[in-house]
């Protein structure tokens, strides 16, 4: 890929395993597609269980010599690879931008930005761990869980695949990487700055291929012992079952379905241009957008008319163009669905307010939704429990406080949420009752040291910071 343009097709044929770039043993390829465009942007291979386990054998190999590098070596081949994601932060824009779709400025930003600071942030990390602690008569280390299978979705493909693999890596865990069908040239990508980083050979292999071949066969794989999953819930519970059979530890990201409360005497401005602005933003395909707003009766209107005026900012447009704020959804199947829910909220009783389900005729071309928002939406319709995935707002209407707690706990998930109150206080002391992994306060930015992961359907385990590397260890207490 050096010095290749992806927006120039390209056929590859290889898999990253074993320190080098080899042929793939599994036939058939998968084609990759520029979602703004519809154009086949490159094919890869669509490894299965051949590929797999040839990568699986290779970190089983690599496993033992690379958990007994010291925090130093780790910490040095670390750098050398944030350093790499650092120098290559414009090619990470143009890939992401082209398999994805997401606007230009938002990539930078955010698909090319927040890997670099995560992978930043593990350096730290790596650097101040205890891996081992005197607990009364007994001194207990932390040592690496294993061989761990990372498999990513398509929706920030290498923020995830930067929050699983380093570290696994910095915990001393050999991995094997596979991404999401949709989006694996940024993968690619990053597998070359694995490379010329200069980690052994065994500890980071890349199996591109689909979730029914290449990922079942790698949840499957006898001498994997972590599986590290982000991806929809269903899919979550077959790998969760799988994984159970062979006792493997896992982690599970999966969907949401969250809630952003404004209670009585909050922002309303501030809170609605905030929801919108995040529901919006990767074309709604992100997993802890708050895409129901809870508004107090007394306030709904006000709360309609002002996310009508916030949406109206957003123009689906070319993601190439600085100036776009929303791009096309993946693919057609995603276009389909996220069709398909705004079409079942307005057969149920929804009020259109801005948007709707009709192509967007200036773009004939492309994966395009309109950016939409829903009102006199009620608990029970599809469009306020199940996750949408696209740039799809609901607005609901409380009575009081514990019906707002009642609303904003009443889906099988419970991976993020949002509060509004007039203080800080306020807002917490209502967070505090809500069945839910993290909750922004008045607009909290986003911390990549705080534990990332959800209750219920929302999956088990964290990521990012301390708890992220804490998946990727084992324990062994030595009394004396």
């Amino acid at each position: 890929m050096r010095g290749q343009s992806v927006q120039q097709y390209a056929e590859y044929s290889d898999q990253y395993i074993d320190g080098a770039w080899r042929p793939s043993g599994d036939p058939g390829s998968i084609a990759v597609l520029n979602p703004a465009t519809e154009q086949v942007l490159a094919t890869v291979p669509a490894g299965g269980t051949a590929d797999v386990d040839a990568a699986v054998t290779a970190a089983r190999r690599a496993a033992r010599c690379w958990a007994a590098t010291t925090r130093e070596e780790r910490l040095d081949l670390l750098t050398r690879l944030r350093d790499g994601l650092d120098a290559a932060q414009n090619e990470i824009t143009e890939t992401v931008v082209a398999e994805l779709g997401a606007p230009v400025g938002f990539t930078a930003a955010v698909h090319a930005g927040l890997p670099l600071t995560v992978a930043t942030s593990y350096l730290t990390l790596l650097a101040e761990h205890p891996f081992e602690e005197r607990i009364g008569n007994s001194v207990v280390h932390a040592e690496p869980a294993g061989v761990v299978a990372a498999i990513t979705p398509w929706n920030y493909p290498l923020h995830q695949i930067v929050a699983k693999v380093v570290p696994a890596l910095a915990a001393g865990c050999p991995v094997v990487l596979k991404p999401a069908e949709d989006t694996p040239l940024v993968a690619r990508l990053f597998a070359r700055l694995v490379h010329e980083a200069g980690f052994p050979a065994g500890v980071f292999n890349l199996v591109t291929g689909t979730g029914e071949l290449a990922g079942a066969a790698l949840v499957a794989h006898p001498q994997v012992d972590v599986v590290s999953f982000t991806g929809s819930t269903a899919v979550g519970r077959q790998v969760a079952e799988t994984a159970g059979r062979g006792l493997k530890r896992v982690a599970l990201e999966l969907g949401g379905k969250s809630a952003n409360v404004v209670l009585p005497g909050a922002n309303i401005t501030r809170a609605v241009k905030n929801n919108v602005a995040g529901v919006f933003a990767n074309s709604g395909q992100t997993c802890s957008a708050l895409t129901r707003l809870l508004v107090h009766e007394d306030q709904y209107e006000e709360a309609v008319t002002r996310a009508a005026k916030a949406a109206a900012q957003y123009v689906p447009g070319d993601p190439t163009d600085p100036q776009t704020r929303i791009g096309p959804v993946v693919n057609a199947k995603q276009l389909a669905r996220v069709r398909g829910y705004i079409d079942g909220a307005l057969a149920e009783g929804a009020r259109l307010v801005v948007g709707g389900s009709e192509p967007v005729a200036e773009l004939p071309t492309g994966f395009y939704v309109r950016p939409t928002v829903l009102a006199d939406v009620t608990p029970e319709m599809a469009v306020a429990q199940e996750e949408v995935f696209g740039p799809v707002l609901v607005i609901l209407a409380y009575r009081d406080e514990d019906h707002a707690v009642e609303l904003a706990n009443g889906t099988p998930y419970g991976l993020a949420g949002g509060v509004w109150a007039r203080d800080t206080d306020t807002a917490a002391a209502f967070a505090r009752r809500l069945d839910t992994g993290q909750v922004d306060l008045n607009g909290g930015r986003f911390n990549p040291l705080a534990p990332f992961g959800g209750f219920k359907n929302s999956g088990l385990g964290r990521e990012l910071g301390r708890h992220g590397l804490e998946e990727f260890l084992q324990y062994k207490s030595l009394q004396y």
